[in-house]
């Protein structure tokens, strides 16, 4: 990547931060102002995405790199391949992480830290609530918008910010590709600040920056987080319009019974070894062009 400056990396995290910030604090400030935004949770997730990822994304990266888009990744698109992976992928994982996200949120803290365990509880309640009120859709119209919104803007906007600018920054330095993957995946989901789903997170998060690392393409990882959240946001429609049972797909991989969670088990094999194909397949693509 040529760049355009030869800030330290951690100047350059703390820029990119700063721009998400001022576009936060921009969110907020219209939410106060202009009331009526507030009220419509889809526009302020819009316009969150556009003002505390997309476009702070764009901006640091033009400061730091002369061809922005060339060092997001955003300029090859992606190929048949990645996008049947991606897909596999998500469907043979689904019972290893829908067990992960229950051993996750079966965390328990020790006595002594009964205090910020409440705190966490608190937090992650209210952000139920809040995930619950955006899903309580009923309408056609209202499923479309929120697929757009909370599926493709979202999965845009957020890798965007942590794939294409933060990793591809981090990858410009002396920091190897898997602590890089790591920490982006780490700082990813604690960002979401949703305690007992973190660790499902940050799994997702390692599965999202391997495939921009090993695809060269943003438009992957964008298209696998696409999926994730709008598959969420259409099992809430069947469910809300009866079709489905409610939490549908969230109970496969875990048995009723308290038994060994085979299915799980296999789930985790077979999804490690579509990857490890993956890898494969997409680093001997690139060094034969």
């Amino acid at each position: 990547m040529e760049r355009r400056t030869d800030m330290k990396l951690s100047t350059r995290i703390i820029v990119l931060l700063c721009f998400m910030g001022a576009g936060l604090i921009v969110v907020s400030a219209a939410a106060i102002i202009l009331p009526h935004l507030g009220q419509s949770v889809l526009t302020m997730l819009t316009a969150q995405d556009i003002l505390a990822f997309i476009i702070p994304a764009m901006a640091a990266m033009a400061v730091f790199y002369r061809r922005p888009f060339h060092a997001m990744c955003l300029d090859r698109a992606p190929s048949l391949t990645s996008i049947l992976v991606v897909v596999a992928f998500f469907v043979i994982s689904l019972p290893a992480m829908n067990w992960l996200v229950h051993a996750n949120e079966a965390m328990s803290l020790p006595s002594w830290m009964s205090g910020i365990e409440q705190w966490m509880r608190i937090t992650e309640d209210a952000a139920a609530e809040a995930t619950e009120h955006i899903l309580d859709n009923h309408s056609v119209i209202d499923l479309i918008a929120c697929v757009f919104v909370v599926g493709f803007m979202a999965g845009l906007g957020e890798e965007m910010l942590f794939r294409g600018a933060m990793l591809r920054t981090m990858q410009d330095s002396r920091l190897g590709t898997h602590a890089v993957v790591w920490i982006v995946a780490i700082i990813f989901s604690a960002i979401h600040m949703q305690f007992y789903g973190f660790i499902p997170r940050v799994v997702l998060g390692l599965w999202l920056g391997y495939l921009l690392v090993w695809t060269r393409s943003l438009w992957v990882p964008i298209i696998a987080h696409t999926l994730n959240n709008s598959t969420v946001v259409v099992f809430s429609y069947l469910a809300n319009k009866g079709i489905v049972p409610e939490g549908y797909g969230d109970s496969l991989g875990l048995p009723a019974d308290g038994s060994l969670p085979w299915l799980a088990m296999l789930s985790l094999v077979a999804s490690l070894g579509l990857a490890t194909w993956a890898h494969r397949h997409f680093t001997r693509g690139r060094e034969a062009s």
